[in-house]
């Protein structure tokens, strides 16, 4: 009879061991669960994350069934080791204190290390199961959860702790393209581009993508009927802003479409071609894209006139662009794609002076400066400070740049590399006489 109660003591003790590795578990597990995936599988109706989700929504309390739960399991363990060691080798302190360590040892490993580690591997698979479980602890053992976790909040506040609401889950901007950075395995590389794309839109502003003023095809009213009609012919834009004299009397905006009904007219005016316009619509240049998307869905417009801070028109701005911002632009080829892009056989580029900085750096994969000038050939000149001549040579933020034509105070052509890219040391060598 008495092997028999040691045989039911030492299944009473695995049994006491598992249920403890139950609570050890459960606990990492459920503080392991990814709360935004929580939230979505909610959405979705998953009764685990739903029941998870409950169960989190004050974790003082889950902490405490928990912890209530594995201190009397653990200390229930270790009385029955000692009166096992008692009935085994009777009253003696030295086999006590070994099979205390034992106990100790074993729950270590198998009732904390063990599920734990396998808790943080796969929380969901043990989360959503072990909340049945809790939850219904959770209502039997209330009123002692409340009890507690009353005293545990008082030593709190006497310690100088102040409660904090969940504000600070809520991710940042920085740490939300962290997130989209480390998802690489997830996200193909395409979606994980337009994902940053999207959250450096704060960032650009209307004036950084707009097509400017002196690249603006229109229609000059001034004109006579027949040159409107080869505009009309030649154009390869949708939109077309019409005007008096110069953009900053701009009346209206023609859709080929509208003007393809007014060169059909028998006897085509001025004025009904005007009729076939639709109203300008003017944007500021400090617009953020985001707000200006916005705006464009708001006004049910494509197109908008870019005005600065005296009213003056600087370019125009098209949805189209905001939409390249985050998908990027609808051609793959380099030459279609940024024209003004001239790759040379030594590794060099021979680039427009009007090339955009930022359309410089997404197509050739730099790092020039963006937060000042907007064109290569503005950035030039702030750094050179002056109007420079042909053949002048100078360092920009790791880029070597030799400017090959300027004409009407403006840099024309320039030959740009990397001064770290394959074949610039030569490079640099045979021009070093050019470059400060």
């Amino acid at each position: 009879m008495e092997d028999n109660s040691l045989d039911y003591m030492f299944i009473a003790l695995l049994v006491l061991i598992l249920v403890s590795a139950f609570f050890s578990g459960s606990e990492t597990a459920m503080l392991s669960l990814n709360r935004f995936r929580l939230r979505h599988l909610s959405k979705q109706r998953h009764r685990g994350a739903i029941r998870s989700s409950m169960l989190l929504a004050n974790p003082g309390k889950l902490i405490g069934v928990v912890l209530i739960g594995s201190t009397v399991i653990n200390g229930l363990a270790a009385t029955l080791t000692t009166i096992i060691a008692i009935r085994i080798w009777g009253n003696n302190d030295k086999y006590i204190y070994a099979a205390s360590l034992l106990v100790t040892f074993l729950l270590l490993v198998f009732a904390e290390m063990t599920p734990k580690t396998i808790a943080a591997m796969y929380p969901e698979t043990i989360a959503f199961p072990s909340s049945v479980i809790l939850r219904w602890l959770l209502k039997a053992m209330h009123p002692l959860v409340w009890a507690l976790s009353n005293i545990s909040a008082l030593f709190v506040r006497l310690l100088g702790f102040k409660h904090r609401d969940n504000s600070h889950h809520q991710l940042s901007q920085d740490e939300l393209r962290s997130i989209v950075d480390e998802s690489g395995r997830q996200l193909p590389a395409q979606r994980q581009n337009i994902l940053l794309n999207v959250l450096d839109l704060e960032k650009v502003t209307v004036n950084d993508i707009m097509i400017p003023r002196n690249e603006v095809v229109g229609i000059n009213l001034d004109d006579d009927p027949d040159e409107i009609m080869q505009v009309l012919l030649n154009s390869q834009h949708t939109r077309l802003p019409v005007y008096h004299g110069d953009l900053n009397n701009v009346v209206g905006m023609l859709h080929m479409r509208n003007a393809a009904r007014w060169m059909q007219l028998e006897h085509a005016s001025k004025v009904e071609l005007l009729e076939h316009a639709d109203e300008a619509y003017f944007v500021p240049e400090s617009t953020a894209l985001p707000t200006q998307l916005v705006n464009f869905q708001k006004n049910r417009k494509r197109m908008a006139i870019v005005v600065d801070e005296y009213g003056v028109v600087i370019g125009v701005v098209t949805l189209e662009d905001i939409l390249e911002e985050i998908v990027g632009n609808f051609t793959t080829n380099l030459s279609e794609e940024t024209p003004e892009i001239y790759p040379q056989d030594d590794g060099t580029y021979v680039l427009d002076g009007s090339t955009s900085v930022r359309d410089l750096n997404r197509a050739l994969h730099w790092h020039l400066p963006t937060n000042g000038p907007k064109t290569l050939n503005g950035l030039l000149m702030e750094e050179l400070e002056s109007i420079p001549d042909n053949q002048i040579g100078l360092r920009l933020n790791g880029y070597c740049a030799e400017i090959l034509q300027t004409t009407d105070n403006q840099i024309k052509s320039v030959r740009m590399w990397e001064a770290a890219s394959p074949g610039s040391e030569d490079l640099s060598e045979m021009q070093a006489n050019i470059y400060d």
